[in-house]
């Protein structure tokens, strides 16, 4: 199981860090993505990290968002900097085996942006 936590309410230029908990048994079989759904669109990939510490951003968030992950801890983080409006959606972690399968999913974690 995944577990978004973090999301919130932030004015444009600040900062959030969300935190994705994953079940011991799925840890290290995992990559973790993180997807966002801004309303009336799709869900897009804004960010990976690999079992191996590999990283992947969007366009639209390098250089302001950072995926890490404490493997003692079960967890990946988002930290997401200079944020924007358009930043607003739903985020979601996933799981998978390997980058870009996204087998496990957590509930999601609003976050807004007000400009």
């Amino acid at each position: 199981q995944l577990v978004e936590t973090g999301g919130g309410l932030v004015q444009a230029g600040g900062s959030l860090r969300l935190s994705c908990a994953a079940s011991t048994s799925l840890w290290g079989l995992n990559a973790i993505h993180w997807h966002r759904q801004a309303p009336g669109k799709q869900r897009e990939l804004v960010a990976a990290i690999s079992l191996g510490g590999s990283t992947f951003y969007a366009d639209s968030v390098k250089g302001r968002f950072t995926a890490s992950r404490d493997n003692g801890k079960n967890t990946a983080y988002l930290q997401m900097n200079s944020l924007k409006p358009e930043d607003t959606g739903v985020y979601y972690c996933s799981g998978g085996s390997a980058l870009y399968e996204y087998t496990n999913w957590g509930q999601g974690t609003q976050v807004t942006v007000s400009s």
